[in-house]
């Protein structure tokens, strides 16, 4: 592995092994992976943005991770808290027992750019088309390669359906200390305006927090102005006053169902491998990333040395079988979207803490067992059992983010 003076490779050079599109979350775990698992494979990470990630930030706990998972993300420089989570809402308080950790997108970025081998890394490069053998870059230049993923996420799914998880965060450096001892997952405490909404609160340091509103709302409306102005009036609730560092801002599907199989026939390019968003690899419910995205890297790496078309029939299968292993999430989803007003969507999830731990774990996780199911769904629900299964033979709006 190369040293922190690595720089971005041009693009040409001949056949590479491995050619990655899209340099986020997916993209760059894949190629950490694989020049793990393969020292001598020739990799291009092509990333059309100035640095690798984004302007992002992921958090998991540790038990979201497979085997392996932790030493994929070790060089990764994150916030870890080993003292717990706290969760809020109108009728119960919480704190849960579990490490927590969050990594921030300029972090990820250094860390590629020290670790994966000189010439790796291509920024500033657009991709004009992608096939089989290889990618051209909207300049014309060819990168020809044995293997092709695309990782570059999803622009339009009309053949699923769901809701949207909206959100703006601030990053903020406070006049002074905060007080804040450990992340507040969920604070739903705070006016609801027509969704499910929280406040998402990681305390970075002493002076240093990071607070994010989000929303699960009908529409991927992101209105800045409104959120941003919400996000500030939840700082002077808090005392917290100070410079402001950052923002981060987003919209994702949240899944409900849909055409699995049209989804995959709409994004699929023949001979090319699909990860990340764009492979399906996603938690229908939470919109979470990181575990799928580490687990996915693993195995491309595990079967690197197949043929492009292989290695792009082994990723389908996979999503296929995410699929249908996630499809209890998407009927929670459906629940919390049809069965409940928008501003009583909270207690779905005020419920669902009262819950055990390891069943909160193992839901995050993507691992819920048939038991965490049955326990999820048993008792007094907190919505009206008739709105619940209309709710559950009624389909959702398309996620599309066109319009008509």
């Amino acid at each position: 592995m190369q040293a922190a003076d690595n720089q971005p490779a041009p693009a040409g050079g001949g056949r590479c092994d491995l050619a990655i599109v899209g340099g986020g979350l997916s993209g760059g775990l894949i190629a950490l992976a694989a020049a793990r698992r393969d020292p001598g494979l020739d990799i291009r990470l092509v990333e059309a943005g100035e640095v690798l990630g984004g302007n992002h930030r992921w958090s998991w706990f540790d038990s979201d991770l497979g085997e392996g998972g932790g030493a994929l993300l070790e060089p990764f420089r994150k916030t870890e808290w080993d003292g717990g989570y706290d969760v809020a809402f109108p009728a119960h308080r919480r704190l849960l027992q579990a490490r927590y950790n969050s990594l921030a997108s300029e972090d990820f970025h250094a860390a590629l750019m020290r670790e994966l081998p000189q010439g790796t890394v291509v920024l500033n490069r657009a991709v004009d088309t992608l096939d089989a053998g290889g990618v051209t870059l909207s300049d014309g230049e060819r990168i020809a390669a044995r293997c092709v993923i695309d990782c570059r996420g999803i622009e339009d799914a009309p053949t699923l359906e769901g809701g949207w998880q909206v959100f703006l965060g601030r990053h903020m450096h406070t006049a002074k200390p905060h007080g804040v001892a450990r992340p507040v997952i969920m604070d739903a405490t705070v006016r609801q305006h027509g969704a499910y909404r929280f406040v998402y609160v990681l305390p970075l340091g002493l002076d240093e927090l990071f607070i994010e509103d989000t929303y699960y709302a009908d529409s991927p409306v992101l209105d800045r102005r409104a959120l941003g102005s919400r996000v500030e009036a939840y700082c002077q609730a808090h005392g917290w006053d100070g410079e402001i560092l950052g923002h981060e801002t987003g919209v994702l599907p949240v899944i409900t169902g849909g055409d699995f199989a049209a989804f995959q026939n709409a994004a699929r390019t023949e001979g090319v491998a699909m990860a990340g968003a764009k492979g399906g690899f996603v938690h229908p419910l939470t919109s979470y990333t990181l575990p799928f995205a580490v687990r996915i890297a693993q195995l491309v790496a595990d079967n690197v040395a197949l043929p492009g078309e292989q290695l792009s029939a082994l990723l389908e299968a996979e999503a296929r079988r995410h699929w249908a292993a996630t499809k209890f999430y998407r009927r929670l989803g459906t629940m919390l979207f049809g069965a409940a007003e928008p501003d009583e969507r909270y207690r779905i999830f005020e419920r669902f803490y009262r819950l055990g731990q390891p069943l909160i774990e193992r839901f995050y996780a993507g691992k819920s067992t048939f038991a965490d199911r049955v326990r999820i769904l048993s008792g007094r629900p907190p919505v009206s059992i008739g709105r619940a299964v209309s709710a559950l033979f009624s389909s959702r709006p398309s996620l599309s983010r066109k319009s008509p």
